[in-house]
């Protein structure tokens, strides 16, 4: 676990400086883990700015929290989630009744689309998942990329296990009509 940051600065003295409050570790850590964090927010937000804000809001939970670090442990599976934690408490806080889809106007596919492109980036596939409603965004990140269980997103976002199961098969459905979309 030992991550050289600038040649001088281990993951190990980084944290410890945090701990002890030193604005310098706190920024080189910032600087060491930003693309990382930010390619976690990212797959929870609509844009770029909103995924600034919960990476700052993350990392500010992180210096406050630095000392619950457990260090037999990987550092980087802390801090996403930590910024999975504040992508929720961004989600739960702005948008969880703004985007809900009826079930009548939900557009669903023949499932002859499986294998369409086959073929796609991902920055084109964050950029897609990032057109997805935030309920099933956040269902879906947690589900397929984040390994959570329909029982726990359930609980993490005050929904029905059901709920969790729906939102996911939509965000399918809507990501599959996407990529048709495409070409």
């Amino acid at each position: 676990m030992a991550v050289t940051i600038d040649r001088t600065h281990s993951l190990e003295t980084l944290l410890e400086g945090c701990k002890s409050g030193s604005p310098k570790s706190q920024e080189l850590l910032y600087r060491q883990f930003y693309g990382y964090a930010m390619s976690v927010c990212l797959r929870y937000t609509r844009s770029r700015d909103e995924a600034l804000e919960i990476l700052n809001d993350g990392f500010i939970k992180v210096f406050n929290h630095v000392d619950t670090i457990d260090p037999t442990k990987p550092f980087k599976n802390w801090l996403r989630r930590v910024m999975v934690n504040t992508a929720l408490d961004f989600y739960r806080q702005n948008h969880k009744h703004y985007y809900h889809d009826d079930i009548e106007n939900a557009h669903y596919l023949k499932d002859n689309s499986a294998d369409a492109h086959s073929e796609i980036n991902y920055q084109e596939l964050i950029d897609l998942i990032q057109q997805l409603s935030p309920g099933y965004r956040t269902v879906f990140n947690l589900f397929v990329i984040d390994g959570y269980s329909h029982e726990e997103i359930g609980k993490m976002l005050g929904i029905s296990e059901g709920t969790s199961k729906s939102n996911l098969a939509r965000a399918r459905l809507n990501l599959r009509e996407m990529l048709s979309k495409r070409g």
